[in-house]
């Protein structure tokens, strides 16, 4: 007899019995993974290496009743936005901008990402999915095929071309390549009328937190201007064209970007002019455009991104969306993610602990401020949410880390690879056996079958001789990682988190606290399972709907996901690892 048919009193007592089956399996789920041991470091100089922990489970969220629902939730995604940096500057912030979130909303102080290779594809992608690379499919900024070997990037798409613009084979244009669906993909199937739209100094930054059923508008380092892509609509709205016809980002030119508060306000970062910087004239105040320069042009327009006005840039495209969409004014709640990019370039160029950074981050607060009152006029304070959070932190600049007596280093990629292609040479015989992908060595597929060798043995090789380089902290190989039989290694969980079977390479690896590979553009970087880079502000403001208060208990960026799906009345995303965030009560 099929169950169907069952007397209702048998099959409540079945529906009973297979309650208390899933939760006693709940019950004997593992303990969570234990941080990985960490080196000495002086709590109030630097932040210590200790292993992200794992997520917990996933936790569908209950929808909120439609009546309740805000108009509008503005996500904020300030890259490359260590907590550190929330903490250390808070006594200086504007009473309104970030201070809004610290006084009057909610935040949590040990949120993290869960998964090892922190960049900002993977950050963004998890954001609004609440999934982790291994399940977006986006892994790293740019890796290569793991079959070919050729090039490939988080957001690119040669069907699609930038709107009025030029367009590379790897420019970012579409989001094709993330595998999962957003929170604005779950609440455009659930209601079309819905608008989800994203935007950025970054491709990636814009098109990601959009997904696929969004739309996405970037900023153009061509013009100045920021435009779409084909992937999205043939041609910009009315709107966008007037925003860009009055060429907003000119008004920079031969402006100085000048610090905010006296020089003495600055004591707590470095100094301008380090000799690491690299550059004489690295120092504020910093003028915008060349001294030759006789008008705007690619050259000043990137420069752009290294200073404040980038920001305001953004956030000015931001309220003509506002506007030109009609963002928040009805019941059917949208969504707008804006990323801001700038502080990573001047953290990349200048490093987290610079006055460089320092500044910045004062002076985008101010510009919260006042985006923060204008979406309280537009919009109404009791109709929308406002949350932010970064896609990773920021190490510290080496030279920073040796100041304080703590071990650091940069490795030179090219002569790594040298030396372990050379070893494998002599193993397995002539020919490039390994290359870099994302965080990862890819094994030469063509090489392996004309040579006719197990390319577990390459790996494993490869694995020993990544260990054997004095930055490299760990390694595992895609048969360790596809069969998870090194759980009790440090930053496994993470590390397979990072790894993707399909996309990710055969040796995937984690660098030393305090460590980075040599770049002739940063000075410091990102990219490590470490609290630097994982620890990241997660705030949250809404009269109607969060509470104020501090949250210490720890969370990660993947419950962002399910508590937004919450807020909008809609289901989790169904790849989200998350679980619903424990606001203040």
């Amino acid at each position: 007899m099929k169950p169907r048919f069952l007397p209702h009193l048998l099959r409540l007592c079945l529906a009973g019995l297979l309650a208390l089956v899933l939760a006693g399996c709940q019950a004997l789920r593992p303990e969570a993974e234990q941080p990985a041991s960490s080196p000495p470091v002086p709590a109030a100089v630097l932040p210590g290496p200790v292993l992200a922990q794992p997520a917990r489970p996933a936790v569908p969220a209950a929808p909120a009743a439609v009546s309740n629902r805000p108009r509008l939730l503005v996500l904020l995604v300030v890259d490359g936005f260590p907590q550190r940096q929330l903490l250390a500057y808070r006594d200086q912030l504007a009473p309104d901008g970030l201070a809004r979130f610290l006084n009057r909303g909610a935040w949590f102080s040990d949120a993290h990402y869960g998964h090892a290779f922190t960049v900002t594809a993977a950050g963004h992608a998890t954001v609004l999915t609440g999934a982790y690379p291994h399940r977006t499919g986006i892994i790293a900024n740019e890796w290569r095929d793991a079959l070919t070997g050729e090039p490939q990037y988080c957001t690119g798409d040669t069907t699609a071309q930038y709107i009025g613009h030029k367009t590379q084979p790897l420019d970012g244009t579409s989001p094709r390549n993330l595998k999962v669906e957003t929170v604005g993909d779950v609440l455009r199937r659930a209601d079309a009328r819905a608008k989800v739209i994203g935007i950025s100094g970054k491709d990636r930054g814009a098109i990601l937190p959009a997904g696929q059923a969004g739309t996405a508008y970037m900023y153009m380092t061509q013009s100045g201007q920021f435009a779409s892509s084909t992937y999205y609509m043939p041609q910009h709205p009315a709107w966008v064209t007037d925003f860009n016809a009055t060429k907003p980002a000119d008004r920079w030119f031969k402006q100085e970007w000048k610090a905010l508060l006296p020089e003495e306000a600055y004591a707590r970062s470095i100094p301008d002019r380090q000799p690491w910087f690299g550059q004489k004239a690295a120092a504020l105040p910093m003028m915008m455009g060349a001294p030759a320069d006789e008008a705007p042009g690619p050259a000043y327009y990137s420069q752009l991104l290294r200073s404040p006005f980038a920001d305001q840039l953004t956030l000015d495209f931001a309220r003509a969306a506002i506007a030109g969409e009609g963002l928040g004014q009805d019941e059917v709640p949208d969504i707008l993610a804006i990323s801001l990019s700038a502080h990573d370039y001047i953290n990349h160029r200048y490093s987290a602990e610079s006055r460089f950074s320092h500044d910045h981050l004062l002076q985008l607060d101010r510009q919260l401020q006042d985006f923060f009152k204008h979406l309280d006029t537009t919009v109404g304070r009791d109709h929308y949410i406002a949350a932010l959070t970064a896609d990773h932190g920021f190490m510290p600049a080496p030279e920073f880390t040796a100041q304080q007596g703590l071990r650091s280093g940069r490795i030179i990629g090219s002569q790594l690879l040298t030396r372990i292609n050379s070893a494998l040479e002599e193993e397995f015989g002539a020919g490039k056996w390994v290359s870099f992908s994302g965080s990862t060595l890819l094994l030469n597929k063509q090489l392996i079958s004309q040579q006719r060798v197990d390319p577990d043995e390459v790996a494993d090789e490869a694995r020993n001789l990544l260990l054997e380089e004095p930055g490299i902290a760990a390694a595992y190989t895609r048969r360790e990682l596809a069969e998870g039989s090194r759980i009790d290694g440090p930053f496994f969980t993470a590390v397979r988190r990072s790894w993707h079977a399909d996309l990710s390479g055969d040796v995937q690896y984690i660098i030393k606290p305090y460590w980075m590979f040599l770049s002739s553009s940063s000075i410091a970087t990102h990219g490590s399972p470490y609290p630097y880079d994982t620890n990241v502000p997660l705030l949250a403001w809404g009269p109607r709907w969060v509470k104020p208060g501090k949250v210490e208990t720890r969370v990660e960026i993947v419950d962002i996901a399910p508590t937004v799906s919450q807020w909008l009345g809609v289901a989790v995303p169904a790849a989200s690892e998350g679980k619903p965030l424990p606001l203040p009560r």
